[in-house]
């Protein structure tokens, strides 16, 4: 399997050489230039398999470079007993009928990220060897909340590397920055910025397209490589989910073999559900991709419209993993859909750059309206819906799951669709304690790490373990810097 930038097509690059690049040097996308396809068969195969099983199923289909005994060793350890609480990595709980929660916050960091950001660093140092790369690897992050903890917890005291992760000053939540405050390792950096998430995912894309940092920096012995989204050995990971859940669903005896389901996936930068997308590709049988946006809904008017438009207010809301305006994984999408042309991806991104909107052709646009529908939630539809979660259901869930189980429910409202669903529940409630509560009927929160036990107070359901620990940690940092001053940080880190 060969990968292919978005905005070059012409150059092949093995997915070693794309998992330790990160992001190609024209600010394209690498993307597999064929996706493999699952049949029926191989689905039912898979039904009865564990987790760990079905990730080596999945992922050698695109990582030719890598044996299968490489992909069993880094999938048990990925996926072990130690990092997840769950024997079942990505549970199914079933809500009602013929909807279903695919948890997949159970990992070390409580949040979806754990998913790819666990299995990332083995893929990422045995890239470094089948490479022939002898300098070390800075991993340079930019998060709107949870990749950042994920990618650090990921890649903390990892042999040949360095991670550096940016988060928006005032865009995360008090969980989330505590978490990245308070990480350990030897290899690990954390800075805030004064700005928004699209600030900080511009700024780092910048820098990996800065000739002079990278030259300073390979005098130094470093190259700079994405544990973003933007990379593909992030995504490939979160694939697997979404196969897997289906072979739960078959296994249990919920849907019939070849039955269609529709998936809602809470997304802003577009990379969880451009890996549902994938799948369908594979032959996932999947009806609707539901695309869930909070009020930066950029993403539910492009899907409706085939018009992108950033050019709009950016809010600060209680789902802060999806505040972006700037959906980095979007560009893959288009690529496929282009049937791969660069030039006309190249076109769109240059739009984007220079104006802030693209309009996609026809062709794009029937293919988006055959395969997605989108629809958004603002913060008190979150609020009300996390309440009415609980007492219908006796379901706790979190803010960007609850914006979700929303645009599920508005979907059924106006199509009458009622195909069996799965619902992407990205983070644990107790990651946002301070929007939680309230929607519980709380209106005076306790203080700091306090409200962890607030919360399992009201809801009756214990805190995860790793954010109950946080309690006993000290911050290790609290450096803010404005965005151009991003690349300085960089150079300071890596001396």
């Amino acid at each position: 399997m060969k990968y292919v930038s978005t905005r070059d097509n012409t150059l092949r690059y093995d997915a070693a050489q794309a998992i330790a690049m990160g992001l190609s040097r024209d600010g394209g996308l690498f993307t597999p230039i064929e996706l493999p396809k699952l049949g029926q068969g191989e689905l039912e195969a898979m039904t009865n398999l564990s987790y760990q099983e079905r990730a080596v199923r999945v992922m050698r289909l695109y990582l030719e470079d890598f044996t299968e005994e490489e992909l069993t060793d880094y999938a048990a350890k990925a996926y072990s007993d130690q990092r997840f609480d769950t024997p079942a990595v990505a549970p199914l709980r079933q809500v009602n009928g013929n909807t279903w929660a695919l948890e997949l916050w159970h990992g070390p960091t409580c949040a979806f990220k754990d998913m790819a950001l666990q299995m990332l660093p083995h893929l990422l140092t045995a890239s470094l060897t089948k490479t022939q790369e002898e300098k070390t690897v800075c991993i340079l992050v930019a998060t709107s909340g949870d990749t950042g903890k994920a990618a650090l917890e990921g890649f903390r005291d990892v042999d040949r590397t360095r991670i550096l992760v940016f988060y928006p000053q005032d865009g995360v939540s008090d969980i989330q920055k505590l978490q990245m405050r308070t990480q350990e390792g030897e290899n690990v950096g954390v800075c805030a910025i004064e700005g928004n998430f699209d600030d900080a995912q511009n700024g780092v894309k910048t820098l990996f397209s800065d000739p002079e940092l990278r030259k300073t920096l390979a005098q130094r012995g470093f190259f700079l490589s994405s544990a973003n989204s933007i990379n593909w050995g992030r995504v490939l990971p979160q694939v697997v989910y979404y196969i897997s859940a289906y072979c739960a669903l078959l296994r249990d005896g919920k849907i019939q073999p070849g039955e269609k389901i529709n998936v809602c996936v809470p997304t802003g930068n577009f990379g969880n559900i451009l890996a549902c997308y994938y799948a369908k590709q594979m032959g996932l049988p999947v009806n609707r991709l539901i695309c869930a946006s909070n009020a930066n809904n950029v993403l539910t008017d492009f899907l409706n419209t085939g018009k992108y438009d950033r050019n709009r207010p950016f809010y600060i809301t209680t789902s802060p993993s999806m505040d972006i305006l700037i959906s980095s994984n979007l560009e893959r999408l288009l690529f496929q859909m282009s049937g791969q042309n660069d030039a006309e991806v190249r076109d769109y991104m240059e739009k984007l750059s220079a104006t802030g909107t693209y309009q996609v052709s026809d062709a794009i646009f029937a293919q988006l309206r055959d395969n997605f529908s989108a629809g958004f939630c603002d913060d008190e539809g979150t609020r009300e819906t996390i309440g009415q979660m609980m007492r219908e259901h006796g379901y706790l869930i979190d803010t960007h799951t609850a914006v979700a189980f929303h645009v599920l429910a508005q979907y059924r409202a106006e199509t009458g669709d009622d195909t069996p669903a799965v619902v992407a529940s990205t983070a644990s409630p107790f990651k946002f304690c301070n929007a939680v509560l309230p929607a519980l009927g709380v209106t005076e929160l306790r203080a700091n790490t306090e409200i962890l036990e607030q919360l399992e107070e009201v809801s009756g359901v214990p805190a995860p373990r790793p954010l109950a620990a946080l309690k006993s940690k000290q911050p290790r940092f609290d450096q803010c810097v404005e965005k151009a001053q991003m690349k300085d940080t960089v150079l300071g880190f890596l001396r």
